[in-house]
């Protein structure tokens, strides 16, 4: 959420991405308060968008109470790439046959090297 979330997820993203969460539900899924998760997201360590008027974080990038190890940085390059907040999302979500699956669950699959290694060619 670069600052704010303002950006709403179309209904390619939102069919990519599955599961989502509210705030309150990342709050809990973290163990922290939702302040906290609005911090993480001004922070860019997660990512949310709004959908049904509200923001959401895909439930893909909690696992086991944690934010998925790599995503911040993942983010981060990205972003550097100038990828917007949706486009982020759409990359994550979409398989890759060279991953293989996906780019976030190879992130959650401790294979994080291989994802940065890809959003870096991004930027060039």
């Amino acid at each position: 959420m670069h600052a704010t979330v303002d950006k709403v997820a179309d209904p390619r993203t939102d069919a990519l991405i599955g599961e989502w969460l509210s705030l309150q539900e990342a709050a809990d899924s973290l163990g922290i308060k939702p302040n906290r998760v609005r911090q993480l997201l001004s922070e860019r360590k997660l990512l949310a968008v709004r959908r049904d008027g509200r923001p959401v974080v895909p439930a893909a990038f909690i696992r086991d109470g944690q934010v998925v190890k790599g995503l911040s940085g993942t983010l981060t390059l990205l972003a550097d790439a100038g990828f917007d907040d949706e486009e982020t999302l759409r990359w994550l979500f979409t398989a890759d046959d060279t991953l293989p699956g996906t780019p976030v669950q190879a992130l959650t699959e401790n294979r994080g090297t291989e994802v940065r290694r890809r959003a870096q060619a991004l930027a060039f």
